[in-house]
């Protein structure tokens, strides 16, 4: 109990809090009735469906009788089973409302009005027994608002009949755990320091939370905007940017769940493990999960089969690595690749194609082409040339099969269909007797039955055999968009572009052709080629996408913004970065800064505070970053962070593993040794397996579990863990510009403790810190011991 709340009053609130939960319970006790006989009306509905249907296909009345009979019976299941599951979701509000039913109050006092009204707040609305007045008000109800927005003082909100204003007289928050109140506290704007200290002290978990309890003002207005079509949220590490995002998904589907689902709003997470990381969040609010995948994985879904798809992580890699003989043009690749000036390189490209150049492909029929490339381009470049690429090629393909047509009817009269004809099934002949029946062929007087049969079996075997022909003509397949994307890189010269290009053109276009050649598609290549192939062809737009929201965004290249901007061109979008963790390789352009990427007019919202780490880790991390000094700790005190340095990597791997085993002993649940590459993590996974109970997480992992993992640092993005070992923070580990971001992503995970080993002479970032900042132990392998002991 809380100093400034009396027993009174503490009785009081229980007392609230026992009404509330035994109404909860009583509604739970209805729904699970209600439950019950929908089970059992699914159930009975399944065993019994084909008795309650009256099955007779013999005349054309009756069959469709029996069809619209199937059919009542199926709506009629299907009405149960969508009441059941409807029911079984609001069962499961309610038990863990059972639990905490509210966290929040507001006494509000409306202008004009008599009496103040007091409003609870909780994970979702509770109505008293006549379902007249609401006993808990949803997080995001208008009115609910107010208590993330305001003081005590005046307030208002906003409602469809217009905005209402008052004052708010009292703003309260509960810690109710197992219906018992636990804590108490009166509090201002911010959502208390007391309830947040609590939270933030907690172990991290293996999957994100919800965090409607303890919503900030600045995460409300990201939570509630519903103005602006681009909404960039630029947030310091652990300022909670990916938590209200997670909220205002959640809000969106209340606030318009009249015409807005779940499956209209999609989410671009950086990785598959952050995608399960924050699988329960939305469940856990009473919401569907909405569309969750990585932009690779879009990616990939764009290309042909036969394509090799470079993943983001290979490509950071192969940069971190720094090998190879093409090394520096492919660097430079990534960068110009990344910008709108190859963009534009690419609009000049098409609109010269228009006119000429297209490269299209022969089609054939059983081995003898049956329309050449050269009559195809020989057609389309005789069409309405004001009309887009994509139009034309519509013509072009109507055009083909009516010449398809022609040559179908040609060839039924050859010697192959009639021995293809004897190979069809006993179903097709039936099919055919009974279709010449139906058009009533035959007759007591006719005698060419059998030539009528054979001749429609040939048109069945002509027609089955020229389908494959026909959907490639539908998919506009004659147009070999790869060969004509790689005369760019190979004819350059000849092309009249007027584009600035990188010095290293000529090697970036010899290693473009070769990579496409052999049908592998670098992660640089792969927006430029989709962008290029769906402006030839078409862009098959997401129009049914409402939302979609881009978690990272610091790691997009403007390129990758026009391709997603093509793609969904009527949704709103949601982008949440840090340039403090930009780590790809195009980071390095100042184009790419998060405020850079739209063309169009955006809001933005900055998150300077950072809650996930404690005071001494924030104070750590911010100082070598160069924009540090906007980074605003929260008051949560932890130990400060530990730098060892040593000259020998075994000697280091003997100091790691007695930490991880003390931050074990001390109660850490989750703990990272994060690495720079995965080639290190795997060497560390490799000497860590036989001493300690370690997992190994990669791009492919899509869950990880409480314990010891070994993760590179930039697929750690998004993830939190109790304890963090840097494993070799060394100045050959972290030097350049890029690095300086990685390193940052690295240490930011830590919520608790931060322990970093340097291998040699430690990063010059470390050189940025004050030292009063961290402990610094030097390790000398003839004693092997230090003053840390």
């Amino acid at each position: 109990m809380t100093e400034e709340h009396n027993d009174q009053e503490w009785q009081e609130e229980q007392q609230r809090v026992d009404e509330v939960v035994t109404e909860i319970k009583r509604k739970m006790d209805v729904l699970q009735s209600r439950a019950s006989t929908l089970k059992q009306d699914v159930i009975d509905i399944r065993k019994d469906f084909w008795e309650d249907v009256t099955v007779n296909i013999e005349e054309m009345d009756d069959k469709i009788e029996t069809e619209a009979s199937i059919k009542q019976q199926a709506e009629f299941l299907s009405e149960r089973e969508r009441s059941h599951g409807q029911v079984s979701e609001r069962l499961d509000i309610l038990s863990r409302l059972k639990d905490s039913p509210y966290f929040g109050r507001i006494n509000f006092k409306e202008e004009h009005q008599g009496a103040e009204q007091p409003i609870y707040i909780g994970l979702a609305s509770v109505l008293d027994k006549e379902e007249e007045e609401f006993l808990v008000y949803d997080w995001r109800a208008p009115i609910a608002s107010m208590y993330y927005d305001y003081p005590p003082g005046p307030a208002n909100y906003d409602t469809v009949q217009g905005n209402i204003s008052g004052e708010i007289t009292i703003k309260r928050q509960y810690l109710i755990r197992e219906g018992t109140l636990k804590g108490m506290f009166d509090t201002g704007l911010t959502i208390g320091d007391h309830l947040l200290q609590r939270v933030l002290g907690n172990q991290a978990s293996t999957q994100m939370k919800s965090i409607v309890s303890t919503i900030q003002r600045e995460q409300n207005q990201i939570i509630r905007n519903e103005r602006s079509n681009v909404l960039v949220v630029q947030g310091v590490a652990g300022s909670g940017k990916t938590s209200a995002a997670l909220q205002r998904v959640a809000y969106l589907l209340y606030r318009y769940r009249e015409t807005l689902s779940s499956e209209q709003i999609i989410l671009f997470s950086p990785n598959p493990l952050f995608n399960s990381y924050v699988a329960t969040v939305l469940p856990e609010l009473g919401e569907d999960n909405m569309q969750q995948m990585t932009f690779y994985q879009f990616l990939h879904m764009q290309l042909e089969d036969d394509f090799a798809l470079e993943t983001p992580f290979e490509q950071m890699e192969y940069y971190l690595r720094k090998e190879g003989d093409d090394y520096q043009t492919r660097v430079e690749a990534m960068q110009f690749k990344a910008s709108l000036s190859y963009k534009y390189l690419l609009d000049q490209y098409i609109e010269e194609l228009s006119q000429e150049g297209i490269v299209f492909r022969n089609i054939s029929f059983q081995g003898d082409v049956i329309i050449s490339k050269k009559a195809i381009e020989l057609y389309f470049y005789h069409t309405e040339p004001t009309l887009s690429i994509p139009d034309r090629l519509e013509k072009v393909a109507s055009w083909l099969l009516q010449q398809l047509k022609k040559v179908e009817k040609y060839e039924r009269d050859k010697d192959w269909v009639l021995d293809e004809s004897e190979l069809l099934d006993k179903d097709t002949f039936v099919d055919v007797h009974q279709t010449l029946q139906e058009e009533q062929r035959y007759t007591e007087e006719t005698f060419d039955d059998y030539d009528r049969e054979e001749a429609l079996l040939r048109k069945r075997v002509v027609a089955n055999k020229f389908k494959p022909l026909r959907i490639k003509i539908k998919k506009l397949a004659f147009v070999d968009t790869l060969k004509t994307f790689r005369k760019l890189f190979r004819d350059y010269q000849a092309l009249h572009l007027n584009t600035e290009l990188p010095d290293s053109w000529v090697d970036i276009c010899r290693l473009t052709e070769r990579n496409f050649k052999e049908k592998f598609v670098t992660w640089e290549d792969a927006p430029a080629y989709i962008y290029f192939q769906k402006s030839m062809l078409g862009f098959n737009q997401k129009r049914t996408i409402q939302h979609v929201f881009i978690d990272e965004a610091q790691d997009y290249s403007p390129f990758q913004f026009t391709l997603l901007k093509k793609m969904f061109p009527i949704s709103k979008m949601t982008m949440l970065g840090d340039i403090n963790q930009a780590i790809y390789a195009h980071a390095l352009k100042e184009e790419t800064m998060l405020s850079d990427k739209f063309e169009e007019k955006h809001e933005r919202i900055v998150l300077t505070r950072s809650y996930r780490s404690t005071r001494q880790i924030v104070l750590f991390t911010k100082s070598f970053m160069p924009n540090g000094n906007i980074i605003e700790p929260f008051e949560r005190d932890g130990d400060v962070p530990v730098l060892i340095e040593v000259d020998q990597p075994e000697i280091a791997m003997e100091k790691m593993i007695s930490r991880i085993n003390a931050f074990l002993d001390e109660g850490n649940e989750t703990i990272a040794i994060i690495g720079k590459t995965m080639e290190e993590c795997r060497l560390l996974y490799a000497m860590l397996k036989g001493r300690v109970s370690v997992s190994l997480l990669t791009q492919e992992t899509h869950i990880f579990n409480k314990g010891i993992v070994v993760i590179p640092a930039y697929l750690a993005k998004g993830i939190e863990f109790d304890a963090v070992v840097i494993a070799n923070a060394s100045d050959d580990n972290y030097h350049d510009e890029l690095e300086r971001n990685l390193f940052y992503t690295a240490c930011t995970r830590a919520m608790h403790q931060l322990v970093l080993y340097a291998v040699g002479k430690p990063s010059r970032f470390i050189d940025q810190i004050p030292s009063q900042q961290f402990k610094h132990y030097k390790i000398h392998q003839i004693t092997a011991r230090s003053n840390e002991e």
